[in-house]
């Protein structure tokens, strides 16, 4: 980092060292490269000089300079794969089976993918209407594939006695997994059986988002039911008291031990709609010929079978015990000592005194660091990391008229040392009124080797919820916010660097437990102080963050580790075996009760789920 101070001349009585030196100290100005200036403020625009003011639609799909495009894209989608498939199917073909899947697979991701991320982050309703019922016709259009058994015919013909065409080893793995993909619809069942599993994939789809949506509601309670110290401490609704969530952070006892068993309180209609799920999902898994659901899910993954999921996490379970007791041990030390109740630490204590154990240990003030993390620093911090890693580097882009969805979104090309391009990210960073409120990575479209020796470029795109920048504030992010940041865009390089043959397995299109690997990998490049220390800049004065509160940070989040992985292991084998033999052996409250006795050192409290 380069920093450039200047000096207005005027008569002073002081020597210019010492007036140097004081104006340094006070006054020092950080010279940002391109791309760290670009994130520290909004997005600039291209100024426009035609009256016509040129619409490129869309991600510069020229179809969606309006939302009547989507229509348009689907019916090129639907035309596209009738041709694939009479190709497919067509005893005259010429090409590999795997290429015309691919290419099939390509024409309706690419609208499937697109409509699918519109529909969720758009803010103009004519657009995310017309991206849902685009995304909802090729839904439909995908269930009707995976019932044409000629289809299917050609394809398990082609894989199993050989294609008729040349094909290496990429092609007939893909092709493979292009016939896993088929059998796990159901395909080469007799056809009343196609025909249920084809209504429980739809009925899984509906109980699933109806379940999850139930799952985030609040929980409404007469106010006359909670103690009179608690009538006002949650929003109120006439006589209601309404618990929008587990107030972690709240520093009163009472008022956290409320929240969290009034939020998790048992609900009869949840537990219904997940009862269903669990017993449509096993059905499905005994019709495609799986003896329970988690073996149907955990086929193609690296870990294979569930009995190789559980003898691993048995195995973490017994090796984290000790040191997350440990980690518990402190905990209770600090609840102790600010409240005098020596003993048992339940569930709400958790959140709230790591974060008091955390400041007073390191005095980890996130406000405070902040200021080191402007966003711009963090993703010249990024730049600097690929570069190292990979040879490629992160370039902004200026946005065309219509090409985005909202004025605040960046578009970043990657280019290799060679200056040629491998993908565009699009960064959705900063919060606003209707923005989903999660931190995620969409697949716009993905890359794959095209006919003419061209490679078809992945799009991506990164949402974020981070504070935005005002005329004299960059944004300034938590080193949460950091981590998150970190982690999002190991998807979004997964996606650009992945420059796979085929778009079927592009990217993060790969198996599930895979597909987490490069952005956790990049958490550990968040949390490393040689990483930090090379791009936490302050955003006034371009200071480096100091040694001290370096080492408190990196300290920091490794503290209470065991006790974090423990409560994801009790996680992970609570849905092994909500996922294994059904009926299940006891209710569902019994069965988390047992499990989270067995391998969480934190008791269930009775009457919450």
């Amino acid at each position: 980092m380069l920093f450039g101070t200047m000096l207005v001349g005027r008569k002073v009585k002081c020597s210019l060292p010492r007036l140097l030196d004081v104006y340094l100290r006070r006054q020092s100005v950080t010279t940002w490269s391109p791309l760290a200036s670009a994130f520290n403020s909004r997005p600039s625009r291209k100024v426009n000089f035609s009256f016509s003011r040129d619409n490129v639609g869309l991600f510069g799909s020229a179809e969606l300079k309006d939302f009547y495009g989507f229509y348009a894209l689907k019916e090129r989608a639907v035309r596209e794969s009738e041709t694939l498939i009479a190709e497919a199917v067509s005893a005259d073909r010429k090409r590999k089976m795997v290429l015309i899947f691919d290419e099939l697979s390509d024409a309706l991701c690419r609208v499937a993918d697109l409509a699918e991320f519109i529909r969720v982050a758009h803010p103009n309703l004519n657009y995310t209407s017309a991206a849902e019922d685009a995304s909802s016709n090729i839904a439909g259009l995908v269930e009707k594939l995976n019932t044409n058994v000629r289809l299917y015919e050609s394809l398990k013909q082609s894989v199993q006695d050989g294609d008729r065409c040349d094909v290496d080893e990429v092609d007939e793995y893909v092709a493979k997994l292009f016939l896993f993909d088929f059998e796990q619809c159901g395909i080469h069942l007799a056809a009343e059986k196609r025909k249920k599993v084809v209504a429980l994939n739809e009925q899984i789809l509906k109980t699933g988002a109806l379940f999850m949506e139930g799952a985030h509601q609040p929980t409404v309670v007469r106010k006359s039911a909670l103690p009179e110290k608690l009538h006002y401490c949650f929003a109120t609704d006439d006589d209601n008291a309404v618990v929008n969530g587990l107030h972690s952070d709240n520093h009163n006892e009472l008022v956290r031990e409320a929240a969290y068993r009034i939020y998790l309180y048992p609900h009869e209609q949840q537990q219904s709609k997940l009862l269903s799920l669990l017993q449509d999902r096993s059905e499905l898994a005994h019709l495609c010929g799986f003896p329970t659901y988690a073996h149907r899910a955990i086929k193609g993954t690296m870990a294979e079978t569930p009995e190789a999921v559980m003898e691993f996490l048995e195995s973490l379970a017994e090796q984290v015990r000790l040191p997350a007791g440990k980690d518990l041990d402190v905990l209770r030390k600090y609840k102790s000592k600010r409240t005098g109740i020596t003993g048992q630490l339940w569930p709400w204590d958790l959140p709230y005194y790591s974060a008091i154990a955390k400041h007073a240990r390191h005095k980890v003030d996130h406000a405070e660091f902040s200021k080191y993390f402007p966003l711009g620093a963090c993703m010249e911090g990024l730049d600097s990391l690929f570069r190292s890693l990979y040879g490629v580097s992160l370039l902004t882009e200026a946005v065309e008229e219509g090409e985005v969805w909202s004025a605040d979104v960046y578009k970043l090309a990657v280019k290799d040392e060679e200056d040629k391009v491998l993908g565009y990210i699009y960064c959705d960073f900063f919060e606003r009124s209707n923005k989903p409120q999660q931190d995620c990575h969409f697949t716009i479209r993905g890359g794959r080797e095209l006919s003419d020796g061209s490679y078809q470029l992945p799009i991506v795109v990164l949402m974020l919820n981070l504070p935005a920048p005002s005329w004299s504030l960059p944004s300034l992010l938590t080193p949460g916010m950091v981590e998150n940041l970190f982690h999002e865009m190991g998807h979004a390089m997964h996606s650009m660097l992945g420059r796979t043959k085929y778009q079927h397995v592009t990217g993060t299109r790969c198996s599930t437990d895979f597909a987490e690997v490069p952005s956790v990998l990049m958490e550990y490049f968040a949390s490393d102080h040689r990483v930090i220390s090379s791009f936490a800049r302050h955003y006034k004065t371009g200071e480096a963050l100091p040694q001290e509160m370096l080492a408190s940070l990196c300290t920091s989040r490794s503290m209470f580790g065991a006790c974090e992985t423990q409560l994801q292991v009790f996680y992970s084998i609570l849905d092994q075996r909500l996922h294994g033999n059904l009926p299940l052996e006891t209710g569902l409250t019994d069965i988390l009760t047992e499990t989270q006795n067995t391998y969480y050192s934190i008791p269930h409290v009775p009457h919450t789920i």
